[in-house]
């Protein structure tokens, strides 16, 4: 009796163990396939000047394939494909859902990172994954997809259909990507009721969400004057007219910091200005001619304007305080590198509502509080994303990257996301597309709700 009831024990031990093992073993698994396809996505090189778009494009139609999604290659310009998926939705008349992300990286320093770049190695000690573009933004890239496979594996359904793009060139401007699609036929085609975009990672332990960004205004001033010898003091020369310049562009930049640093506003929510070259002088074989002053001095600027901001009243300040014509100073529209206006189609701010007013707004933060997320306060993004063209032609967009706990590195050497981090995100994505997917009521007054953003 008593090796009777030890063998019972020992069976009872044992199916315990299995039983752990079997939930366990796959779990490890999964996981080890999901990171290994973040992985190859990542250790392909999209970095400019020369991004390999194609081999990008054939590894996320692979990822289609394998999730049964219908696919389209689209190539508004030459060798810059943009791929667009899609998961039918039970009730395709209802507006759909666009997850938009860019293929494309900005250049590295491979001799300045602790890691190569593109090797998208995780670190063994800590489990960071240190790759150009695991911030920004191929992270939110894959998570979409692996949300997706999450949902087809629970056999759900999504009521409304939710398309994923994958943009080339938002580094660049984003001209031959997200802004030609946006104006497409094919885009007008799609029904499109709500856009998710990138956002920022957070240090904190809240998630970032974006309803706005700043828009561009790269602008080049151009001041003119007599040349002259170098030893010769003289009035408006054209080096003396743009450092004038300058001094006034610098003030009201220290006002706008001054703000920020008060806490009186967020940096999304000021305009920024920062002198990016200058160009001037003689060229000589040794660099430039040292005593001659020239007759044509430039500068350029990257300003950023937020939606709340007035852009008029800033182009004004530009013509009347940056760049008069009684400084002999050149001023025109035509010398915007790149201007955004902050207004879209309609004439309206381009913002999204962040409040209860907006259902989408309110159905995305109970979505990542359900996930176990927390999430800080509505912000602007204080840079520029493909998010604009879609919020020009009047469409709600968010913002969204799910990287908390994170230091900011986009852009930066030693970009990292760490793997537990970017596995939650997936997760957070899974919650956000079941509630967005199988929301009806916004159509009961769907045309008041698009006049109200």
């Amino acid at each position: 009796m008593k090796m009777t009831m030890s063998c019972l024990r020992l069976s009872c031990f044992i199916s315990v163990v299995v039983v752990a093992l079997v939930l366990v073993v796959p779990s490890a698994v999964a996981k080890g396939s999901i990171l290994s396809r973040f992985q190859q996505y990542l250790q392909i090189d999209t970095s400019h000047p020369t991004p390999n778009y194609h081999q990008a494009a054939d590894f996320i139609l692979s990822q289609a394939r394998s999730l049964s999604l219908e696919s389209q290659t689209l190539e508004f310009v030459n060798n810059k494909p943009l791929i667009l998926l899609k998961w039918t939705g039970k009730n395709p008349h209802l507006p759909s859902i666009l997850l938009n992300s860019h293929t494309d990286v900005v250049p590295v320093e491979p001799h300045k990172w602790s890691h190569p770049p593109f090797d998208a190695a995780i670190d063994p000690q800590d489990g960071n994954i240190y790759a150009r573009g695991s911030q920004d933004m191929k992270c939110v890239g894959l998570q979409y997809l692996e949300a997706i496979r999450k949902l087809k594996d629970s056999n759900f359904e999504p009521l409304r259909t939710i398309y994923i793009s994958f943009v080339p060139d938002e580094e660049i401007g984003g001209h031959d990507g997200a802004e030609v699609f946006a104006k497409s036929k094919i885009f007008d085609e799609m029904n499109v009721g709500i856009v998710l975009d990138e956002g920022l990672a957070s240090p904190e332990d809240n998630y970032r969400l974006f309803y706005a960004e700043r828009c561009p205004m790269w602008l080049v001033i151009k001041a003119t004057g007599a040349p002259g010898h170098g030893a010769k003091l003289y009035d408006n020369t054209a080096m003396e007219n743009l450092l004038k310049s300058i001094e006034s562009v610098r003030r009201f930049r220290a006002s706008q910091f001054d703000l920020v640093k008060a806490g009186l506003k967020a940096e999304g929510e000021v305009v920024s200005v920062n002198m990016v070259f200058l160009k001037a002088g003689t060229p000589s074989p040794t660099g430039f001619v040292m005593n001659l002053q020239p007759s044509e001095a430039q500068a350029g600027f990257d300003i950023r304007v937020p939606p709340i901001a007035d852009q008029a009243s800033l182009e004004r300040r530009i013509a009347e305080e940056w760049a008069p014509a009684s400084r002999n100073m050149t001023f025109e529209h035509g010398q915007f590198k790149q201007k955004v206006s902050v207004y879209d189609e309609n004439g309206k701010p381009i913002l999204t509502g962040h409040d209860s007013s907006n259902p989408w707004w309110s159905l995305l933060e109970a979505a990542i509080h359900k996930a176990n997320g927390k999430i800080g306060k509505p912000e602007i993004f204080p840079a520029s994303t493909d998010a604009r063209y879609f919020r020009l032609r009047g469409i709600p967009a968010i913002g969204f990257s799910p990287m908390a706990n994170t230091p900011i590195l986009l852009h930066d050497h030693n970009e990292f996301l760490n793997k537990e981090e970017y596995l939650k995100g997936i997760d957070v994505y899974v919650s956000i597309l079941k509630a967005f997917s199988s929301f009806v009521e916004a159509e009961k007054d769907a045309a008041a709700f698009r006049d109200e953003l």
